[in-house]
């Protein structure tokens, strides 16, 4: 695929995300929220396809069982959703994994997925790499997506150093990574984001470091 064609992929914009364990931390969701919208806003401007993802675990899970007030799309998501945009549900962390997404994206001529939702730290990155080995470009948009606080056996790290981080991972090799902003002008110009790449990025890591 060589001709650009963006669609935009809204990744589990859920109640999940506003309340309880998974509660974004970083960037401020509502000032994410609100440039998921400044993102479809435009994706509807320019005609460019829809994606709207939904995670879902069993009933009874501790999380996204399905039905659950948790599990349901964030109300200004729901209130935005129409028939032409694509609803895929998935049960892992990649929106690829056992669902028609490739497919639809294959189907629409998409060569450029861009990336927003939750969380940069686990369903962004998991979809970002499972592009790679397919074909498509991948961009994520870095104030329409947010991270949660973690820790565990090998140490803690806050939602801001987990964000940040992984920006910075994903500009390396598996994604574009740019502010809605600077997202907006290059789809109403039709050129793609700068993208670094892993040499690039290490021969600059060590100047940095040194």
């Amino acid at each position: 695929m060589t001709d650009l064609r963006r669609a935009l992929v809204i990744v589990d914009v859920q109640n999940e995300y506003f309340a309880g364990p998974f509660e974004i931390q970083y960037p401020d969701r509502s000032e994410s929220l609100a440039n998921i919208m400044r993102a479809i806003d435009l994706a509807e401007e320019q005609g460019l396809p829809i994606a709207v993802v939904q995670h879902e675990a069993p009933a009874g899970a501790p999380v996204f069982a399905a039905g659950s007030q948790g599990w349901e799309l964030h109300p200004e998501i729901a209130s935005r959703r129409t028939d032409s945009w694509k609803h895929i549900v998935k049960s892992y962390g990649s929106v690829f994994a056992g669902t028609d997404f490739e497919a639809w994206l294959r189907a629409n001529q998409v060569s450029t997925v861009t990336l927003v939702g939750y969380m940069t730290n686990n369903c962004d990155l998991a979809t970002a790499a499972a592009a790679e080995p397919l074909g498509f470009k991948v961009e994520l948009l870095s104030d329409a997506s947010g991270a949660i606080h973690l820790a565990n056996e090998m140490g803690q790290v806050s939602a801001q150093q987990v964000h940040e981080a992984l920006l910075v991972l994903l500009q390396s090799n598996f994604a574009a990574v740019a502010a809605t902003s600077d997202w907006a002008k290059a789809v109403e110009s039709g050129t793609e984001l700068p993208q670094s790449n892993l040499v690039a990025s290490a021969l600059q890591g060590q100047a940095a470091f040194q």
